[in-house]
């Protein structure tokens, strides 16, 4: 069995470094990238919570459904759960030329639309430092 503990600060780090990978993707222009990213981070921050709260495996990507899965137990996470939405749209047409209607995604997504992700990434980084101090 799993140090469920030292799993969540595993987590949490891992997104903490794609969280300052992220910034440097926005500073660079790799707007795309950055927004995926941006739902990586918080993917990650969730499942270090989830960790942190002694569950052994924690699979899934919605992040939406990640902050549900929380419900009531933790309501700081509710405030977050729109933010949850916006996110969870990065995580395929970032990627893929495929998952838009047309062109490609590094020509789609936005400098203010990726700093804002990175932004929103940056509360569930929060989210999860103070869920692993408790």
């Amino acid at each position: 069995m799993k140090d469920s503990r030292a799993e969540a600060t595993r987590w949490l780090r891992q997104a903490e470094n794609d969280h300052a990978f992220a910034e440097l993707a926005v500073r660079e222009g790799f707007c795309a990238q950055a927004c995926f990213l941006a739902q990586q981070v918080a993917e990650k921050a969730l499942k270090a919570i989830a960790y942190a709260r002694g569950e052994r495996v924690v699979l899934g990507h919605s992040l939406v459904e990640l902050v549900e899965r929380f419900g009531t137990p933790l309501p700081t996470l509710q405030n977050l759960r729109e933010t949850a939405g916006v996110l969870d749209q990065y995580y395929v047409p970032t990627r893929y030329p495929n998952g838009l209607p047309g062109g490609v995604p590094f020509e789609a997504f936005s400098r203010q639309q990726a700093a804002q992700a990175v932004l929103d990434a940056g509360r569930f980084l929060i989210a999860a430092r103070a869920a692993l101090k408790a």
